[in-house]
């Protein structure tokens, strides 16, 4: 009888702490296993990894474990792999072995033709979907910068991030770092190098939002900033 080794994953710390994503993926497997006259061999599982990191243990361990006619199941094509490349070298290879590809929740596998084709639509499918999503929240983040609204990470020296009338924070000039970067500009255009900046600044009694000297790496960001 072949063997349907199987694979699980949850992205984050918190979803493989609870464990509930997990247990629901075993159960899923097991259920597959039995219904389509699998004996079920070991699961496999790579908890808090993202689907993006193609050097995960526990997909390793499963991809290595499954020997010639049997099939390496998950509950969903995202646990295998978040990119159609890396889904597709992984299908590919298992082909190669003559070992099946099975995603439960789409119902596709590879043990056919036809289930071949599907499967990549599907993950191609997936990955534009993905990719939607990502161009949509750059998109977002992009006018919320056309609007001078803040979109998270610290603030730009030279501003201040303070709540407009409609409580949404945007960012405000702060007129004390603003001397200091038309400092750096006018002693750049003396001719100063960064490190030399740096140590004027120090003469000058300027310091940094922490209360300590210059580095030259701020320097070289406050100018390609300005």
């Amino acid at each position: 009888m072949a063997t349907a080794i199987g694979y699980i994953r949850v992205s984050t710390s918190g979803q493989a702490i609870d464990g509930v994503s997990l247990d629901a993926q075993k159960a899923k497997i097991a259920a597959w296993a039995e219904l389509n006259g699998y004996e079920l061999g070991e699961i496999f599982e790579d908890a808090g990894i993202s689907g993006t990191k193609q050097d995960r243990p526990g997909l390793a361990a499963a991809l290595a474990a499954a020997k010639k006619g049997d099939a390496v199941i998950a509950y969903s094509i995202s646990r295998f792999a978040r990119s159609t490349k890396h889904l597709i070298e992984i299908s590919e290879s298992l082909a190669k072995r003559e070992i099946d590809m099975v995603s439960i929740s789409e119902r596709i596998d590879t043990t056919s033709a036809a289930g071949k084709m599907v499967f990549r639509m599907m993950a191609v499918m997936a990955e534009f979907e993905r990719d939607q999503v990502s161009e949509r929240t750059k998109t977002a983040l992009q006018h919320k910068k056309s609007k001078g609204e803040k979109t998270g990470g610290q603030v730009p020296f030279g501003n201040d991030a303070a709540a407009n009338d409609e409580g949404v924070k945007v960012l405000t000039v702060n007129q004390a770092e603003r001397i200091i970067i038309n400092a750096v500009i006018e002693l750049r255009k003396a001719g100063l190098s960064l490190r030399k900046i740096a140590t004027e600044l120090e003469k000058r009694g300027f310091q940094s939002r922490k209360g300590r000297v210059f580095h030259p790496t701020q320097i070289s960001r406050m100018l390609v900033a300005a």
